[in-house]
């Protein structure tokens, strides 16, 4: 990580994935209750953090897509699932220092029936995947009065296909429309991995130009930094 920032003057991120995605994508021990393992990975996980953060690392992101992946069935059970859950990933970044930015990313799901989750991460920035569903999640997040920073995606990554400056430009107009401009973010559905350089190059410099456009609208600068996974 150090090596890689020495590397450009541009903010690098620290990648990890968070707790309850690790429980949810593994074989996990059946011999003590979930809620329990899950802090016992959080405890392994903050030390990462720490790691990074000593390591000059000044963003991490500790991706939960399986948040509500996770979420029982019962709903007698959902709350008591939810409140361990935001627990373990708070205790994974506790070691986070109040000048290291903490980021979150959620894969798609019904946002809207853990909105209050989300929010409980104490996340200082969190990613979303909109693009697919062309920003169904807007009206959730100013439902909930969302106060956090936030970037619904605006590229699906998971398609071949180079989104047009102007079908950006239309769900960053719809982002705009729904959360304050100061609140969001310009990014990707998720990471990158599966897409040649060709389409990638593409799309980003669609989405930048994209950027560009609204932020005129709004009057604000022009300059851009696209966060990317």
């Amino acid at each position: 990580a150090s090596y890689a920032a020495s590397l450009t003057d541009r903010p690098v991120k620290g990648m990890l994935t968070g707790p309850v995605t690790i429980l949810a994508w593994s074989f996990v021990r059946d011999d003590q209750p979930l809620a329990q393992t899950a802090n016992q990975v959080a405890l392994a996980l903050r030390a990462e953090v720490a790691d990074l953060q000593d390591s000059g690392i000044g963003i991490i992101q500790v991706d939960e897509p399986a948040l509500r992946e996770l979420l029982p069935l019962r709903r007698a059970d959902q709350a008591a699932y939810l409140d361990w859950s935001v627990r373990a990933f708070r205790l994974a970044t506790s070691s986070a220092a109040a000048r290291t930015q903490v980021h979150t990313h959620l894969c798609y799901s019904e946002f809207s029936e853990v909105i209050d989750a989300i929010d409980g991460l104490d996340a200082d920035v969190t990613s979303i995947e909109a693009a697919r569903s062309r920003m169904e999640i807007l009206p959730a997040i100013r439902a909930a009065g969302f106060v956090r920073q936030i970037g619904p995606g605006v590229y699906d990554i998971h398609s071949p296909r180079v989104p047009s400056v102007e079908e950006i430009t239309e769900l960053l107009t719809a982002a705009v429309a729904a959360v304050p401009a100061r609140q969001l973010w310009v990014n990707p559905d998720c990471g990158l991995k599966t897409r040649r350089y060709e389409e990638t190059t593409a799309a980003l410099t669609n989405l930048v130009a994209a950027t560009r456009t609204v932020r005129a609208g709004l009057g604000q600068p022009s300059s851009v930094t696209v966060g990317v996974r």
